[in-house]
Parts: structure tokens; sequence; C-alpha cells
């Protein structure tokens, strides 16, 4: 059986950070182990008091790393929790990796005490929400927040960390670095450089009490941004004295914009242009702020509103990787996801699916998605062959309703024609959208292959036959962009 282990927090190392529930918690246990002995002056003073421990620095030289450290440290506190109860003193609760270890196989219980990040924090200017991390475990997601890097304590570690910084700040961005203490010095309290970002990995000298601070830089000064950056700006257009063209905008005004800005993500797409993706994406993701910050002051919704329902919706459908549901293949996800949307919308017939379809996407779009749906439940044809056969009937009758002067029921035949079209593209693995755009920008290439051919000739289309202009088209076949 093991017995509970009792956590302490010694705090940054001098004795002075020692609370007295941890003073207590140590002279009360049966076995007390440190972490480590290394620049911890509070251990010095724990010995001077008469209380005996042991450390886990004899781990140091026989583990590879910091990952076989940690669990060759969990295992050998969990073998000595077998005997007796003992108490484990770290530098800080939070930061020690081998108590999470611990806290999966044992009842632990833990003393808090002062925090690594303290003394650092007492030495530079008040901030609201510092952010603090470790730099073997830093991890760069915003800039909202001035950021404190802990135990920068190796050349190598600092070259990782400043790769994740240059991604956001510029080089010559001011920080705050922290070197060496010694015991002598009082360690943590030693005095800070200013030097610019990209010095941080060469200085002379590092151990576990170096530190980096990063100011917040202000917004109009950044280099990089991130996605509340966006929110923040945002809420300064539309605040009462903001820009007039932004706060006249409402849901309705502003609906042409979101589907302009998606059309243009999808040419920069087919023209892989990534830079220019990122762009248009960007121009994407302001209308959902836009809209979402114009729904939180007229009471609509509220961007957590859309973050909610999208992370909900990919949550719920895909049992297969959060739920017990099993795909194997790109089609069982599909058809999975069909199924589910159709449970969580209480559907009890395909039509009730069809009809879900949004009118508002455009016609083609709709009717690709209204033939899968029918195909779901084995309403489609066995393949394109007999489709290309509906395609010849349809342009028959839309031929006939022609001949016979009937606008009304021709409109409908075309309709027909149409929809025959998109259904034999999709029977032969084809987008119907995509081979469109893709006609229309080769008749568009050609076309003006053949403007500039004939103005070549010294012509002009209102001199041209359509037998003429033919002749000049076929010519512009030839051309290698047509």
């Amino acid at each position: 059986m093991t017995h509970p282990i009792t956590v302490v927090s010694l705090g940054p190392g001098p004795k002075e950070y020692l609370t007295l529930g941890a003073i207590e918690t140590l002279k009360s246990a049966e076995k007390v182990v440190l972490r480590t002995r290394v620049a911890c002056e509070a251990a010095d003073w724990l010995e001077q008091q008469g209380l005996s421990f042991e450390t886990l620095d004899f781990l140091h030289e026989q583990c590879e790393d910091f990952d076989a450290l940690v669990s060759a440290a969990a295992e050998h506190l969990l073998a000595l929790a077998e005997k007796q109860e003992i108490c484990y003193a770290v530098f800080d609760l939070s930061a020690d990796e081998t108590v999470k270890a611990l806290a999966k196989k044992a009842q632990i219980r833990t003393v808090a005490g002062v925090p690594l990040s303290a003394p650092y924090l007492a030495a530079v200017p008040p901030q609201d929400k510092i952010e603090v991390q470790t730099a073997s475990s830093l991890e760069i997601t915003s800039l909202q927040n001035p950021l404190l890097i802990l135990e920068c304590d190796s050349r190598m570690l600092m070259g990782q960390c400043k790769l994740q910084l240059l991604r956001w700040y510029d080089p010559d961005q001011p920080v705050c670095f922290f070197p060496p203490s010694s015991s002598e010095e009082r360690p943590y309290l030693s005095s800070h450089l200013t030097m610019p970002l990209y010095e941080i990995d060469r200085q002379k000298e590092y151990d576990h009490t170096c530190a980096v601070f990063l100011p917040t830089v202000p917004l109009t000064d950044r280099k990089r941004f991130d996605f509340f950056d966006l929110v923040r700006i945002m809420d300064r257009l539309r605040a009462p004295d903001g820009c007039p063209w932004d706060r006249e905008q409402d849901h309705h005004t502003l609906r042409k914009y979101l589907i302009e800005e998606a059309y243009e993500t999808g040419a920069a797409i087919d023209e892989e242009d990534w830079d220019h993706v990122a762009e248009e994406l960007g121009d994407v993701l302001l209308q959902v702020v836009f809209q979402s910050k114009i729904g939180s002051q007229t009471g609509t919704f509220e961007l957590s509103d859309v973050t909610t329902h999208i992370c909900r919706k990919m949550i719920l459908r895909h049992r297969h990787i959060f739920g017990a549901d099993q795909c194997g293949t790109a089609e069982e996800v599909l058809r999975n996801w069909e199924k589910i949307k159709k449970e969580e919308r209480g559907f009890s017939t395909q039509g009730e699916a069809l009809r879900d379809i949004p009118a508002g996407l455009p016609p083609m779009v709709r009717a690709y998605k209204a033939q899968k749906k029918a195909g779901v439940v084995g309403f489609d044809w066995d393949g394109p062959v007999p489709a290309y056969e509906k395609v010849r009937e349809e342009v028959a009758e839309a031929e006939a309703e022609w001949n016979a002067r009937a606008p009304e029921k021709l409109e409908e035949e075309i309709g027909d024609l149409l929809f025959a079209c998109v259904n034999a593209a999709r029977l032969s693995g084809v987008d119907p959208e995509e081979a469109l755009q893709k006609a229309t920008e080769k008749f568009i290439s050609r076309f003006c292959a053949m403007e500039k051919a004939i103005l070549q000739a010294g012509k002009r289309f209102e001199d041209l036959t359509l037998s003429e202009m033919d002749v000049y088209w076929k010519g512009s076949k030839q051309c290698p962009r047509a």
C-alpha cells in the first residue's frame, strides 16, 4: 500500500521565502526528500535547524534527459511511500513535473508556498496579468500579457526559446534578463540587465536562477498580431469615438462582405498563393469578429457563442475521436457525420435532411448537396453513363421547348438540364463548381487572346462576322495560357 505523499513548496530558494506552514510540515514529517539541494539556501537553514533529509540530486547523474529524470524521481518517491509517509519538498508546486507525475499514481496533499516568480516580479514595474512560463515548456499563444520565463538554465535552451519568441517579437525588442546569482548575493535578487531579444542566448553564464521578462508591446508597435489583437482592434473601431463607417454597420450590411471574402479566399487557394490565402483568411476572420462585436452590442450573440457552437459541433460530430464510434476511412467519417447531424436535428426522414440544405447557397452547390443526400438512401444513378444519357435527354427537351416558343416551360427545362449536368459531374468525380470556374477562366483567357490577335491584325470586332471571329477563336486555343 502506498502511503499519502505530502508535497511542500520551499519557495524560490532563500530561507526568507519559507512559509510557517512549510516549516511546521517539514519538522513533523517522518521522512523528508528534497527535489534538489542545488542553489537551495533553505536547505542549509533546515539542516542548521536539525532537520535531516535526502535529495534526488543523485538521479541527475543517472538520467539522460529531463523526461527520464521526472520518471525516475516519481518511481523513487513511490517506492519510498510504500514503506512510510514521506514529505517531498520542491521549489514551486505548479512548476514541478514530478509532482504532476505523482498525482496520477498516489494520493498527495500539498502545502503551498511563495511561487518562483515572486522575486522577479518584485524587480520589475507592477504589471497586470503577467503570464509565467518555464523555458523548457515555453509555448507562445498570445501577446496580450507581459511574459516572464523562468529556469533559463542553458544557452541551448535560451536559443530554443529565442526561436519561438522571434515568431512574435522583433529581434530588437528590449527585454529584462536576470543573470545567475550566487548565494552570497542572495539568489534571485540581483539586478537585471536590459538587452535586445536577440542577445538572450549570447550571455556568458546560465543557471536555473536565470529568467527573461518581456513587457507588453503596444498594439501600434507590433510586428505580429494574435486573434485577441483583432478583437481589441474591433472593440476600438466600434467604440463611441471609433470609426464612423464601422459604427454604422449591422448584421445585414456586412452580409455581402462575408460572401465576397469567402470567394476571394477560394480564388487565392486556386492560385496557390499562400501568402495571399493568409491575407484573405484574415479578411474572413475579420467578418466573423465584426459580426460578433455587433452581436454583443445588440444582444443577438457574442463571440463566445460562435466559438461554443463550432467547438460543440466538432466534438459531437467526431464521436470516433471524442466518443465510442469507429470510423476507419474518410468515407465512413462523412456517413457518420450525416447520421449524427440527422440525430441532432431530429430528422426522421431523408426529405427533411434535403429541406435543411440552406437556400442561400449558390444554386450549383445546393444542387450538388441535394443529390449527395438523396444518394445516401440509394436514390442515385449507378454511375456517370446513365447521367450523361439524362443530360442528352434534357438537352432535347429544352430544345423542343425553345422551338415551341414556350419561355416559361423553357426555364424549367434549362433548370433540369443544369441539374442533370451537376449530377453527371458529381458521378464522374468532378466538382461542378470548380469545373465551371475553370471553364470560365479558360473562356476569358481565350477571348483575350482572340481580341489581341484581332487588334494586332488592325481589325475591330464590329468589322467581323461571327464566322471570321471563329477563325481567330480557334487560333486562340493554340496560346499556352488559353
